[in-house]
């Protein structure tokens, strides 16, 4: 009787600007609300939980009463297109879209998914975030030295290759026998990275002010959230006179072990991708470096420089 009260009715629910919504069998805000109770939504992270929340809460708020199987491929398309000129939306909106109705295709709501074959656009930004370089180490190291907490910062990164939000919840915890071993966030926390606590983290960690319970914190001792972390590690950038970002520096810590002939498995398990597509982008750039020395060696001998 529930159930019938429910599609007979519909649920209302409160939506952006206090637009109410009635979530009648059938709408998108229906299949939305449904797919939020399956198993593969809750399989997702935290962070990819709120950021697909606000792409559906903005979609649903233009057509969260429509049915959702008017939806089809033109329209996928042409609401990835609106979003032009933000290509990093439109990937994330095709992401959404796609597991939604990859999930609702299983259920047998729709008989296919709509957004097969379909895909973000391409970022403005050829290479994503910036990585940093050797010369960024020293001017960071220059301005931040052993002792202060925006040096931990910098080396719980620079000395892990963790992502933001992992590397801000890193603390004693996670270390035994001088081996760090931590879920990573954007695997759902199914995928361990186990690291060596090295020398120079070692060091930094003693000497530069660390909370209780985790390495990474603010003025007052106390944790900070991934967001605070992103926020407080740029201005400590900005003051170093570096424009980049903590992900650059995981791009460095990539850079480092691929040049040091590490292979596409041990970079996969350091750095807790899941796939192979990073690991031999860096593989792939360190062998091209590798080939390029060694054919110069070769023409400087035959002496013909």
């Amino acid at each position: 009787m529930q159930n019938y009260a429910a599609a007979l009715h519909g649920e209302r629910v409160a939506g952006k600007d206090g637009k109410i919504i009635i979530r009648k069998e059938g709408t998108f805000a229906w299949l939305v609300a449904q797919y939020r109770k399956s198993a593969e939504w809750g399989a997702y992270s935290k962070a990819t939980r709120r950021q697909r929340d606000n792409i559906f809460a903005g979609i649903t708020d233009k057509i969260g009463d429509m049915p959702f199987k008017s939806i089809n491929r033109k329209s996928i398309i042409a609401s990835r297109d609106a979003r032009a000129d933000h290509p990093a939306a439109a990937t994330n909106f095709m992401k959404a879209m796609s597991g939604l109705f990859k999930w609702a295709a299983e259920q047998d709501y729709v008989e296919e998914n709509p957004c097969l074959g379909i895909k973000g656009l391409k970022s403005k930004n050829n290479g994503g975030f910036k990585a940093w370089t050797e010369e960024d180490v020293a001017l960071y190291r220059n301005k931040w030295t052993l002792g202060t907490k925006e040096r931990v910062w910098f080396d719980v990164l620079l000395y892990t290759g963790l992502r933001r939000g992992d590397a801000a919840r890193l603390g004693v915890q996670h270390v035994r026998n001088g081996i760090i071993t931590i879920t990573t966030e954007k695997s759902g926390y199914r995928t361990v990275v186990a690291l060596p606590v090295l020398p120079e983290l070692e060091v930094s960690l003693k000497t530069g002010k660390t909370g209780d319970l985790i390495f990474i914190c603010g003025a007052n001792g106390l944790p900070l959230t991934k967001e605070s972390f992103g926020n407080c590690f740029r201005d400590a950038c900005r003051a170093a006179g570096i424009k980049k970002s903590a992900h650059g520096v995981r791009k460095l810590f990539a850079t480092r072990l691929a040049n040091a002939g590490a292979t596409q498995q041990e970079l996969k398990k350091s750095c807790g991708w899941t796939d192979d597509a990073m690991p031999s982008l860096y593989t792939r750039t360190a062998d091209g470096l590798k080939l390029a020395k060694n054919a110069i060696a070769k023409l400087q001998a035959a002496g013909n420089m």
